[in-house]
C-alpha cells in the first residue's frame, strides 16, 4: 500500500487539529439529557446502526465488571463434564488467556477461521467442545481494559448487552442479511438461502425497501472508494482504509444492483463520500446532522481498516467509533433525540461460553412451544454445508449510547441483528414479515435496554483516541499468540454495575416417576420467551434444547440410564436448575416460584417416598439463609428465601440427609419490573 502523511490522513477523516481533545464530544453524549416529550420510545427520532466485524464478547469483555464473562460461576459443562472453558486442542486443555503482549488493542491479531461448517463444527450439536479443532488456539485470546480502554469507558457509561448474539453460525454476509431483512433467505426464494460471502446477486425483499414504502427515511453512510456500482467492487478496494468493505451487503441485491440514479435505492444505499477526491469519512453524517436532516433510520459502514476484522487493530475502529459519535453530537438538538447501537456482525472464530439459543433439530433433541420453519438448513447441491440451525450464533458485543442508556448499565435479555429490526419496528410501526416466529420468540425487541420514563445525565471519563491515528496506510503480518503454557481462567474485573429490569419469569420444576422416568416442567409466565439448554452426565443422547414462548409451558422427559440421574438446565441471565439423584424411587422433591413483585423466591418441599426424608437448603449468596426441615411421608414444607440483600439474585441448593446423591440447585434472578444489579457470583 501507499504510505499517506498524517496530514493527508486528517484530511481523509475529516480530522482537525483538536484531535488530542476528541473524548470530549463522546463525554458530551452522555451529558445531554433526551428530549423528553412522552417519556416513550417515540422520543426517539434517530437511529443510527454501526456494525463492525467479527469480534466475539468474551474476546472484548469476558474480564468487564457486571456481565456475564469469564466470572460466570454456572457455566455450561461438555459432555466430558469439564465446564466449557476448558477446550482441548487434543493434547490439553486450552483456557481463555491474553496474549502476551504490551497493546494488545493496537496490533494485528490473527483472525481464525469464521464459515459455516467450522462454526458447527465448534458448537458440535451444542456439546460445544470443537472450538480448538475448528478454530485454531487464538479462538481463545481475548483483550483487557488495558488494552481496549475506549471499549470499556464506552460500556461504563452507557448500556452494554450481554446476551446480544450474532444471527448465524457463520460468516458475516448471512448475519447482515437477517440485519437487513430479518433472515438470509431461509425459504428458498430471491437465491436464498445464503450461509456463505458468495455475494451472487439476491432478490428478496429488504427492511430499507419497506421503511421507504412506509415514508420512514433511512440512508447508508459510507465511503465510495473505487464505487458502489461495479461487479467485484461494491465498495470493496486494495486500499484498506477507503471503500466501505463490502459491508453495505444491501449493494448484493438485485434492485440495488440495477438501481440508477434518482432511484432511492439509489441515492440512499449508492451514494456516499468519495474520500478518493478529499473528502472526509464523516462530511456527509456530520453536515446532516447539523442541518437537522439526519434521517429516521441510518446505518454506517467503515472502511476496512476501521471495521475492527482481524487481523485489523481493535483501536482503529475506537477511533472510527470516536468520530461517528463526534459527528452524531455536533448538534446537541440532534443527539437529545437519536440513540446509537454499535455492534459486530459475527463472532470471527474467537470463543464466546455462552451456548447460544438454537431450535431443535428433531423431537430427540428438544422441543418447542412456537414453530421453528425456516430456522433449520437443509443442505442441497446448489447450497451445500452441514445441516442444522442457522442460529443463534455467538454473543457479540452491543453498546447501547444514547440519553436514554447512561448510567453503565447492563442488559441481559437476549437479542440478536433481528432484534435491530424489531427495535425500529417498535418505533416506526413497519413490520418485517421475513423474521421467523421462533426467532421472535426468544429475541427481543432491545427496549428493555432503555429507559424512557428518565435519564442521568452525566458526563464520564473517555479516553482520547487521538494516539489510536493509524500510523501508515499499510498492511501487516498476523501476530500469532502462544497459549500460556499453565493455563488459568482469567479473571473478572470485581464488583457489579446496574442492571435493567427484563421481562423473564420462568420455572423449570423436576419430578421422578415410579418407573424411574425424569419429567422436567418448564413453565414461562414472563411476557418474553426462553431458550433452555439441557445437558446431561448420565444420559449421552444430549444436549438438548426447549423452547417456550411466553406464557406456555412444555414438559420433558427421560427414562432411566442406570441407577442415576444428573442433569443441567441453562436459561436466559443465568437461570439455572441442575436435577440430581437415584432412579430407584420416588423421593423429595422441590418447586419453586416467585412470589408477587417482591424480590422473593418461594420453594415447597414435599417427600414423594415412602421413608422420613431431611432436607437441607444452602444458600450460596445469604450464607444464613439456609434452613433443615424433616418431612414424614407426604409432608409438605415451604421455604422463603428473601433475596433482596442480593437486588433479587439467588443460588440455593436443596440435599437429603441420608441421599447423598440427590441435590436440587436453582440459581437466577427474579425480577420485579425494576432495576437492580448484575448477577453478585459473577466476580
Amino acid at each position: 500500500m501507499n504510505a499517506i502523511n498524517r496530514r493527508r490522513f486528517l484530511q481523509l477523516t475529516g480530522g482537525t487539529a483538536a484531535l488530542s481533545a476528541l473524548s470530549a464530544p463522546i463525554a458530551r453524549a452522555a451529558a445531554i439529557p433526551a428530549n423528553r416529550r412522552t417519556g416513550t420510545i417515540q422520543d426517539i427520532e434517530h437511529i443510527v446502526v454501526l456494525v463492525q466485524e467479527n469480534r466475539s464478547f468474551d474476546h472484548y469483555f469476558g474480564t468487564l465488571r457486571g456481565v456475564r464473562g469469564f466470572g460466570d460461576p454456572r457455566p455450561a459443562t461438555q459432555p466430558n463434564g469439564k465446564p466449557v472453558w476448558y477446550q482441548s486442542d487434543g493434547a490439553k486443555d486450552v483456557l481463555p488467556f491474553r496474549p502476551d503482549h504490551n497493546g494488545l488493542g493496537d496490533v494485528f491479531l490473527q483472525g481464525t477461521p469464521h464459515g459455516w461448517d467450522d462454526g458447527h463444527d465448534a458448537w458440535n450439536g451444542g456439546a460445544y467442545d470443537r472450538w480448538i479443532p475448528a478454530k485454531t488456539t487464538t479462538t481463545m485470546a481475548h483483550l483487557t481494559r488495558d488494552d481496549i480502554p475506549f471499549h470499556f469507558a464506552l460500556a461504563d457509561a452507557f448500556t452494554i448487552c450481554d446476551a446480544y448474539h450474532c444471527s448465524l453460525m457463520g460468516p458475516t454476509d448471512p448475519n447482515r442479511y437477517y440485519m437487513w431483512t430479518g433472515y438470509t433467505g431461509n425459504d428458498g426464494k430471491g437465491g436464498g438461502p445464503v450461509i456463505s460471502n458468495a455475494e451472487l446477486g439476491y432478490g428478496w425483499t429488504t427492511y430499507p425497501e419497506r421503511l421507504e414504502q412506509a415514508g420512514v427515511s433511512w440512508k447508508i453512510y459510507q465511503d465510495i472508494g473505487d464505487g458502489l456500482d461495479g461487479p467485484g467492487s461494491w465498495g470493496w478496494t486494495n486500499d484498506a482504509f477507503i471503500g466501505n468493505y463490502g459491508d453495505n451487503a444491501l449493494l448484493y441485491f438485485n434492485q440495488y444492483r440495477t438501481a440508477a440514479p434518482g432511484n432511492p435505492l439509489y441515492d440512499k444505499a449508492r451514494t456516499g463520500t468519495n474520500s478518493k477526491a478529499g473528502e472526509g469519512f464523516f462530511d456527509i453524517l456530520r453536515a446532516d446532522v447539523k442541518a437537522n436532516r439526519l434521517p429516521q433510520v441510518s446505518w454506517i459502514a467503515a472502511p476496512e481498516a476501521f471495521t475492527e476484522h482481524p487481523n485489523w487493530p481493535v483501536n482503529f475502529g475506537a477511533w472510527y467509533t470516536s468520530q461517528v459519535l463526534d459527528a452524531l453530537t455536533a448538534n446537541p438538538d440532534v443527539w437529545s433525540k437519536t440513540a446509537l447501537l454499535i455492534t459486530y456482525d459475527e463472532n470471527d472464530g474467537f470463543f464466546d461460553h455462552v451456548v447460544p439459543p438454537y431450535p431443535p433439530a428433531s423431537p430427540a433433541q428438544g422441543r418447542s412451544t412456537v414453530s421453528t420453519d425456516g430456522e433449520l438448513f437443509t443442505p442441497t447441491a446448489a447450497t451445500p454445508g452441514r445441516p442444522g440451525p442457522y442460529g443463534l450464533g455467538q454473543r457479540v458485543p452491543m453498546t447501547v449510547v444514547s440519553p436514554w442508556s447512561t448510567g453503565g448499565f447492563v442488559c441481559s435479555e437476549t437479542f440478536d441483528h433481528t432484534s435491530i429490526i424489531r427495535f425500529i419496528e417498535t418505533r416506526f410501526g413497519v413490520r418485517e414479515p421475513n423474521i421467523s416466529p421462533w426467532r421472535r420468540a426468544v429475541c427481543g425487541d432491545l427496549t428493555s435496554a432503555f429507559d424512557f420514563r428518565r435519564t442521568e445525565p452525566h458526563t464520564p471519563h473517555l479516553p482520547s483516541t487521538s494516539g489510536y491515528v493509524p500510523a501508515d496506510h499499510g498492511r501487516h503480518p498476523d501476530y500469532v499468540p502462544t497459549p500460556p503454557t499453565n493455563p488459568a481462567l482469567p479473571k473478572q474485573e470485581h464488583g457489579v454495575r446496574p442492571a435493567r429490569p427484563l421481562p423473564y419469569r420462568l420455572d423449570a420444576d423436576a419430578r421422578l416417576a415410579a418407573d424411574g422416568t425424569l419429567r422436567v416442567e418448564f413453565a414461562n409466565t414472563g411476557a418474553a420467551g426462553a431458550c433452555f439448554h439441557v445437558t446431561s452426565a448420565t444420559h449421552p443422547a444430549g444436549p438438548w434444547t426447549y423452547t417456550v414462548e411466553a406464557g406456555k409451558r412444555l414438559t420433558a422427559e427421560w427414562r432411566p440410564a442406570g441407577d442415576a440421574y444428573a442433569f443441567t438446565v441453562h436459561g436466559p441471565n443465568g437461570f439455572h436448575r441442575e436435577f440430581k439423584g437415584g432412579t430407584a424411587a420416588a423421593g423429595p422433591e422441590v418447586d419453586a416460584r416467585q412470589t408477587g413483585a417482591a424480590e422473593h423466591l418461594q420453594l415447597t418441599l414435599t417427600n414423594e417416598g415412602r421413608e422420613p426424608v431431611e432436607l437441607v437448603v444452602a444458600d450460596a449468596y445469604n450464607p444464613r439463609g439456609g434452613a433443615q426441615y424433616r418431612l414424614r411421608p407426604g409432608g409438605r414444607a415451604v421455604h422463603n428465601a428473601r433475596l433482596g440483600a442480593t437486588d433479587g439474585w439467588y443460588d440455593v441448593t436443596v440435599t437429603a440427609a441420608g441421599a447423598p446423591g440427590f441435590l436440587r440447585r436453582l440459581a437466577g434472578h427474579v425480577e420485579t419490573g425494576r432495576a437492580s444489579t448484575s448477577d453478585p457470583g459473577n466476580l
